[in-house]
């Protein structure tokens, strides 16, 4: 009968390999959570005010390093706003632009121009709390849901004006369902 003895050697390869793969994964931990935390964010979709676009409950992830919101971008917006959660709303309106818009035949204007949004529901009929025309003050965005007759948006004084530091990036990639995972233009 042999008796299987440990080395101190071979006991020693084994260490070098484990602290090797806790190397590995302690590494692989901090760069996960340093893009998690500095480069993109994965967020929830919650509700149905960014139909027909994006559904409750889909995740998606969103850009955040070096991105300053644009017109027709989809952006998240921090949960620490006066609305109290985390918001996914489409940028109508940046620092300077003046919006308007007409309940009655459902068009937004920016700056005088009625704005082409064929992303939306519906057109815009439903009036908040925000009598228009406004200009949006500098350092912050009007946002509107797509689903413009189903969202809590910029169009009510509970969420109002969006201050740009409560972005939290711009929706860029779809990571759920499977069947729609990709790239969002």
């Amino acid at each position: 009968m042999s008796e299987h003895k440990t080395t101190p050697k071979g006991r020693s390869k084994r260490n070098k390999e484990f602290l090797e793969w806790m190397d590995a994964l302690v590494l692989s931990i901090l760069v996960l959570v340093l893009l998690f935390t500095f480069v993109v964010r994965p967020v929830r979709v919650d509700g149905s005010s960014m139909l027909p676009n994006f559904v409750d409950g889909e995740r998606v992830l969103a850009w955040q390093l070096g991105y300053t919101p644009a017109h027709g971008d989809v952006v998240v917006v921090d949960a620490y706003t006066p609305h109290g959660k985390t918001l996914i709303k489409r940028v109508i309106g940046v620092a300077g632009d003046t919006i308007h818009i007409d309940f009655q035949n459902g068009i937004v204007y920016r700056n005088g121009e009625a704005l082409d949004e064929p992303y939306t529901a519906e057109p815009t009929y439903l009036y908040e709390s925000v009598d228009f025309p406004v200009t949006v003050p500098e350092g912050c965005l009007f946002v509107m849901g797509d689903n413009r007759n189903n969202s809590k948006d910029s169009r009510d004084t509970d969420i109002g004006f969006v201050d740009v530091r409560d972005v939290l990036g711009k929706v860029v990639f779809r990571l759920s369902p499977l069947n729609k995972i990709g790239v969002i233009s």
